[in-house]
């Protein structure tokens, strides 16, 4: 029925356009419970199989945590036949294929992938941490992989020519980035989203206006053989116009690209964007509906659902297009992250200064290192790699943190640690996050949300208090203990 095929494609312009949202209203807490991996993707009824989300890992491909054997893929990325070796860690992928009833034998049969937008970066903010890409805002946070194309601060952004960013969709048609990639040579300029403000030659995606009748742009796909108001599009042009308007060349309707059969089960892992009530609410703009005493929740219950908040929702489709919950999932948080050489590994856990390190099948490997294995995981790390893991303390004050995002880099001495300060762990010169101790001198630099210096390091010891929100750089000089050249507050 057509109710359901424009939901579903709402749900696919989120998804290509970055797919959901973060911050906002609603709340927005940490998780206090970490579940185990959860099963995902499967259709044992209709035969059809749906998932959607960020790559972690490869060797097949592993999406929500379930590796799909993708010898018998079809790949597509920006609409090319394409390979597996085309795609990156945390590019947004729809995976449609089977799975057995117990969550193995995954098998897909197609994956892809389209990015929400790449061009230029017109402006920065270094507090909220976002750029403006093509009149799309995009947040960066810790489950945000940043390519080696990339400079390292978001100022320099300003200088690349191009960015490609993959992520989640909020409410408001904002990015969460979950990868982006630097060009050195601007392309072609693309963008996905809905369409409003409809005229007689443009129409706009969020804050950009796109001029169709310039060029001309070939109109491609729509059912009705028209643009309306609303119709989820991904847009292609080589130039902008004297007002930064995008000269489209290609306008493609981007919907259909599911079986929308009552039955068919599907996965997907995004942001709240519409929210009534615990029965009715919006993940990447598909209507989901829970059972009470049927939906399982995990990592927080029905409660804690609300607007903005990230999510990992698994069922069925019924008969209008809605998909009815079997399980909810609130998704772990990445306020912490530790940057140093490692301790030691043992099985899928690792010590990294001086704290143990828990992953499972959710979590986002990437070898960023010379060797630069396409096919990496914990197995993969030895003693004294050089590792950033970006996530949160589980269980709750077990100082023992579960990783969503470990990343293996070239060697490197600079030990690095963000976390909440510890219960009686502010005793000036010293914080303690984690069990770390943090000695700052004479030499260290202090720091605002805003990366503004502290003329008086009295301002920051003024600030700072138990929970504090911190981030410290500097050498490992002890085990647990870092002596501080940079002190920065950091935002959640």
């Amino acid at each position: 029925m057509q109710v359901k095929l424009m939901r579903i494609t709402g749900l696919l312009v989120a998804i290509a356009t970055g797919a959901v949202a973060c911050g906002g209203s609603g709340n927005n807490s940490d998780p206090q419970q970490l579940p185990g991996p959860s099963p995902v993707a499967g259709i044992t009824r209709t035969g059809a199989a749906v998932a959607v989300g960020p790559v972690s890992a490869f060797g097949s491909i592993v999406v929500n945590g379930i590796s799909y054997d993708t010898s018998a893929a079809v790949f597509t990325v920006d609409g090319q036949a394409a390979t597996q070796n085309d795609l990156s860690i945390g590019d947004m992928v729809i995976v449609k294929g089977t799975i057995d009833d117990d969550n193995t034998n995954a098998a897909a049969e197609s994956v892809e992938f389209d990015d929400n937008v790449e061009g230029p970066v017109t402006s920065v903010d270094t507090v909220a941490n976002s750029l403006v890409v093509l009149g799309q805002t995009v947040f960066i946070d810790g489950g945000t992989s940043i390519d080696d194309s990339c400079p390292a601060t978001l100022n320099d952004f300003l200088t690349v020519a191009a960015v490609e960013v993959s992520g989640y969709v909020r409410a408001d048609g904002s990015v969460l980035a979950t990868r982006i990639e630097c060009k050195a040579v601007a392309g072609e300029l693309e963008v996905s989203g809905v369409v409003s403000n409809l005229g007689a030659d443009t129409f706009m995606i969020n804050a950009l206006v796109v001029d169709f009748t310039a060029v001309p742009a070939t109109i491609d796909n729509f059912p009705t053989g028209t643009i309306s108001n609303g119709d989820p599009v991904e847009v292609k042009g080589t130039n902008l116009g004297g007002a930064g308007e995008l000269l489209a060349t290609r306008v493609e309707f981007k919907g259909a690209r599911f079986d929308d059969n009552e039955g068919d089960h599907i996965e997907i892992e995004g942001f709240i964007t519409r929210f009534a009530s615990a029965t009715d609410f919006d993940v990447s703009g598909l209507t989901v509906t829970t059972i009470s005493g049927t939906t399982v929740f995990e990592g927080g219950s029905a409660a804690d659902l609300g607007l903005n908040l990230k999510v990992e929702v698994e069922g069925e489709f019924d008969a209008d297009g809605v998909l009815v919950a079997t399980k909810v999932e609130i998704k772990p948080a990445t306020s912490v992250r530790i940057t140093a050489q490692l301790d030691s590994v043992s099985g899928n856990s690792f010590v990294i200064l001086g704290i143990t390190v828990n992953t499972d099948a959710r979590t986002r490997f990437e070898d960023k290192s010379a060797m630069s294995l396409k096919i990496f995981g914990v197995g993969d790390l030895n003693p004294g790699d050089y590792v950033e893991i970006r996530g949160q303390e589980f269980p709750a004050a077990s100082g023992e943190i579960f990783a969503a995002i470990a990343e293996r880099d070239d060697p490197d001495t600079e030990a690095i640690i963000q976390g909440f300060v510890d219960v009686n762990g502010v005793n000036r010169p010293a914080l303690t996050v984690l069990g770390v101790t943090i000695e700052t001198n004479a030499g260290t630099t202090f720091q605002d949300v805003d990366d503004s210096v502290f003329a008086n390091p009295d301002d920051f010891w003024n600030l700072v208090s138990e929970g504090s929100l911190i981030k410290a750089k500097g050498t490992e000089t002890a085990i647990q203990t870092i002596v501080a050249d940079e002190v920065e507050l950091e935002q959640e």
